[in-house]
């Protein structure tokens, strides 16, 4: 089953071009799985039927293990068992009925816009740290994007004469405007503050740490923490909450649903209209003041 689970990734990789962090929860869900069954005395895929995966997700919930981990794990397994199927190296796929624990949606935390105003006024403008701190978080709220997209943009990404940053992820490609706080923060930083921390000329990575390398998740994290606490903010926010405080803000302020999607890089609407939940109340507002039988 270990080689299974082996190409099983490989093909993720070479052929469905996934993401590196999609593989890791696959190959993680997985391992898991193996585990369990090995110490059953089952160890070749052909030989798993539906009652033993159902036997292992009895298994997780008895041990408490997360709704959203159980679902996780159904998925990688569905999408295991799919190509061990397309492959013929099983002759019936064991998760065709298999069914994941109702998983509890929680809404997004999101920012008021005096709470972002306040965190992108903490910045220290006199530093070049400070002006890439700056650059970096009016970024990640002029566009939404993910944090793994900001931190693998590259110079060439960035057009500052027609307001647009080009965001690479999972092999596609999508362009997504700017406006010109976030444009000038921009330019600040590439004239001021990069030639401080870049010394290497051949360096492409647009946002870099103190020693000139290209920043990363875990930096970029320890950066908005901190401000966060210096803008007296103390909710638990992510770079994941700029994200949806963009959603959120651009719905608020009237921009349609459609174009928020291809902002976020969304390929399923329904991903996008959580957003439109929370801004009901607003539309609730306005409803009450502009209909003349109200």
């Amino acid at each position: 089953m270990e080689r299974d689970i082996r190409e099983f990734i490989s093909y993720l990789h070479n052929t469905k071009r996934t993401s590196h962090n999609t593989e890791v929860s696959y190959q993680r869900d997985l391992k898991k799985m193996e585990s369990f069954l090995s110490d059953r005395g089952i160890r070749e895929v052909r030989d798993i039927r539906e009652i033993d995966l159902e036997g292992y997700l009895d298994y997780m919930e008895r041990e408490n293990f997360a709704s959203s981990t159980i679902s996780r794990s159904v998925a990688s397994m569905r999408a295991f068992f799919q190509y061990l199927f397309k492959e013929r190296k099983i002759e019936k796929d064991p998760t065709d009925n298999l069914k994941p624990p109702k998983v509890e949606k929680k809404m997004p935390e999101i920012l008021t816009v005096e709470e972002v105003d306040n965190l992108l006024k903490q910045p220290d403008l006199t530093t070049p740290k400070g002006i890439r701190d700056k650059a970096m978080l009016e970024l990640l709220y002029a566009t939404g994007m993910r944090v793994s997209e900001l931190i693998h943009l590259k110079t060439q990404d960035v057009n500052l004469q027609f307001g647009y940053v080009v965001c690479h992820e999972n092999g596609k490609e999508r362009i997504i405007p700017i406006g010109n706080v976030s444009r000038d923060a921009l330019l600040l930083y590439m004239e001021k503050a990069r030639k401080v921390f870049v010394k290497d000329s051949s360096e492409t990575a647009l946002f870099t740490n103190c020693s000139g390398k290209a920043m990363s998740r875990q930096g970029f994290w320890k950066v908005l923490k901190s401000y966060a606490d210096d803008a007296g903010i103390k909710r638990d926010i992510t770079p994941h909450t700029l994200r949806h405080s963009f959603a959120v803000h651009m719905l608020q302020n009237g921009a349609d649903i459609k174009s928020v999607q291809e902002m976020l890089g969304h390929s399923d609407i329904s991903t996008t209209q959580v957003y439109l939940s929370m801004n009901m109340s607003k539309m609730r507002d306005v409803y009450m003041k502009a209909h003349p039988r109200c």
